[in-house]
């Protein structure tokens, strides 16, 4: 089995370790289940499915039954509250708490790349603006910036990008590396939506910027389930022709954010009017 910081579902870690000992020696769910102290033969392959979660005293038992002692069961607390919480910030909050456990004992949690470049809008603009400026020196680069940003901060952006791999330095120049972050769809989703909050809130601003070097436009609509998923569809495939612009651009002069934005401003008639019936 992987080490158990390379894990951050806590379901495929459980699936993983029955998968191990079936293969090792004659074990079924019945025993998972039963070392773990419940009555059900079948409820840790109920768990690993998704079906039912993991009490606190489930946690604990599991836990025991998997082996896991010292930061391992530390982790593991973390890991199950990371895949069952209820609200951003829940999950959030025991992603930092994996990655502390990870640090204190000096293991990697493999996803941590991905929640640190997503951390700061400056990650991927230095990603694309370094590239662009040969020889230019961290300050030269923050003049460039909007919003206003230190030297000290893209440096530390360069610093956390050589390091992962995402840009290569050669000399006192960069280029960007092959190199893609990528997690598990729960971890993605989750650093994803405080970028998104970030450029959001980046895009005000930019709508005093002369009309010429921005683009703002919208529509307010009303819209069927159908509807929402055929325009959505349109978007996707909007979306992959600009990347597909972009990428064959050689002569780049700026870095730009895209943000396509689609949400409600009401709740749903149809569910509404299914609650009152």
């Amino acid at each position: 089995m992987k080490p158990i910081t390379e894990y951050t579902d806590f379901r495929q870690l459980m699936l993983d370790y029955y998968e191990d000992r079936k293969r090792r020696s004659a074990f079924s769910w019945r025993d998972f289940s039963k070392a773990a102290g419940f009555t059900s033969s079948s409820y840790m392959k109920v768990v690993c499915d998704g079906k039912s979660k993991l009490s606190k005293i489930g946690v604990e038992r599991t836990g025991v039954a998997m082996g896991l002692v010292g930061f391992e069961m530390e982790y593991f607390r973390a890991l199950v509250e990371f895949g069952q919480a209820g609200t951003e910030a829940k999950k959030k909050a025991a992603y930092e708490s994996m990655l502390s456990i990870a640090k204190v004992h000096k293991v990697r949690v493999m996803e941590g790349d991905l929640f640190e470049f997503y951390d700061s809008w400056q990650n991927p603009v230095v990603r694309e603006l370094a590239p662009l400026m040969p020889g230019a020196t961290p300050g030269e680069m923050a003049k460039m910036c909007y919003p206003e940003v230190s030297a000290a901060e893209v440096q530390q952006s360069l610093n956390f990008l050589t390091k992962a791999g995402l840009l290569k330095k050669a000399g006192d120049s960069f280029t960007l590396a092959e190199t893609s972050i990528k997690g598990t769809p729960d971890a993605t989703r989750l650093a994803l939506r405080g970028m998104h909050r970030m450029m959001s809130k980046l895009a005000t601003p930019a709508i005093d910027l002369p009309a010429d070097e921005r683009n703002f436009s919208g529509v307010t609509m009303g819209v069927s389930r159908e509807s929402y998923d055929r325009i959505v569809k349109v978007l996707d495939e909007c979306r992959r022709q600009i990347i597909a612009i972009a990428a064959e651009d050689k002569s780049i002069e700026q870095v730009y954010r895209l943000n396509l934005q689609l949400f409600p401003l009401t709740k749903s008639i149809k569910e509404s009017n299914n609650e009152e019936a």
